[in-house]
């Protein structure tokens, strides 16, 4: 078991039976609201554990919170926390409830329309504060001040990011992981994978340290996550995948390096008109973006596939090529789906997609700003 304070500010108490620990991380005189999804923690007992550990607080719940969060939904806790003087906010779930959460936090500390927050970038300068008990790993969302969220009017799924919603402490029990369905549990190998990738596959920086740690990540994504989704699992693997997870985005792995995000700026596009899960959407769209940017990452990608994947890189092209195809292969060890035909989504969808990226200024993506509206829309075209 570990508890301490690791890279950033939130407090990590890692391994079994460690939910009882929230008793001693949250301040004795907080009125805490905990929030909540589609309620699966009530039936695989999380929501008994966390009942028994706030025994001594004063504390309600919110529930409801649906896989990415939308922004009418967390203004509903908003008003909750306005009329009921909640002052400390328990998220218990996934990437999306710790994102709603952090919002949440925000928007009810925020004089102004909430929405700018999200949609001007609107500042956030105070916000409550957040415990996080996480039942699926994926998003790293637990241990970052990262959040995004979505108008389900508007069809917008918008981040923003305040060191003010950091969580305070984060429990991971990597148990909790037993009663998750399969499709939760490639979302989350999926999605710390291409967490890594958008932080690593860049341009060449020397930074070797950094380099390495999200090598080792990689390596540990394409070991585990497939043992993930197999009948018999057991708890190391679970425990590996999980921190693999948070790893990915604490701030770690991107500590003076450059960051490409633009695979995860479509696919947010493609989550808003379609409703795809977030890593469903990275799936579709990192091996076309790495065909489509394999010049500019030549050096990445030949890093990539020598080092991570163990390919002889004498012939460059060919590496390169069988770098990104063993890429897509890989999604499918964890069964997850790579195309949107493989979600009934046709043609139609490279200019509405297209078309939000213009909308929200989305035309010079990647660390290097050459993912263009030209580019994107092909990307798009060829993951049909």
């Amino acid at each position: 078991m570990l508890n301490f304070n690791f890279y950033n500010p939130t407090e990590i108490f890692f391994g079994e039976n460690q939910i009882a620990e929230i008793t001693k991380a949250i301040p004795k005189e907080a009125k805490v609201l905990v929030v909540y999804g589609g309620g699966s923690i009530k039936r695989n007992g999380i929501y008994e554990q966390v009942s028994e550990a706030l025994r001594e607080f004063s504390w309600g719940e919110f529930a409801g919170v649906e896989p990415n969060p939308t922004y009418q939904t967390c203004m509903q806790a908003v008003s909750k926390i306005e009329q009921e003087d909640y002052n400390f906010i328990l998220a218990v779930g996934g990437g999306s409830v710790i994102d709603g959460s952090k919002f949440i936090a925000a928007a009810a500390n925020f004089s102004g329309e909430s929405w700018d927050i999200l949609s001007k970038g609107a500042e956030v300068t105070a916000a409550l504060p957040i415990g996080v008990v996480l039942t699926l790993p994926a998003t790293g969302s637990e241990s970052n001040s990262f959040s995004v969220v979505s108008n389900s009017g508007t069809h917008e799924k918008l981040p923003f990011a305040s060191v003010h919603v950091q969580p305070k402490f984060a429990v991971l029990d990597p148990q909790v992981m037993k009663t998750l369905p399969q499709r939760q549990l490639t979302n989350g190998v999926v999605d710390a994978f291409v967490h890594t990738m958008e932080q690593y596959l860049t341009y060449s920086v020397d930074a070797k340290v950094q380099d390495r740690f999200a090598e080792g990540l990689l390596m540990t994504l394409m070991e585990e996550g497939p043992k993930l989704v197999s009948e018999d699992v057991d708890y190391k693997v679970r425990a590996n995948v999980m921190w693999s997870a948070t790893m990915a985005l604490n701030g770690l792995i991107g500590a003076g390096v450059p960051q490409d995000w633009a695979t995860h700026m479509i696919g947010h596009e493609i989550t808003a008109m379609y409703g795809l899960d977030h890593a469903q959407t990275l799936a579709i769209i990192l091996p076309r973006m790495m065909t489509e940017q394999k010049e500019a990452k030549r050096g990445k990608l030949l890093q990539y596939a020598e080092r991570v994947l163990g390919l002889d890189i004498t012939d460059e092209d060919n590496a390169i090529a069988s770098a990104i195809e063993l890429t897509e292969q890989f999604f499918n060890s964890v069964h997850m789906k790579t195309r949107l035909s493989d979600y009934g989504i046709g043609e139609e969808a490279v200019n509405k997609i297209t078309e939000q990226l213009e909308r929200h200024g989305m035309t010079a993506l990647g660390e290097q700003q050459v993912v263009t509206l030209e580019k994107s829309s092909k990307i798009i075209r060829e993951s049909l």
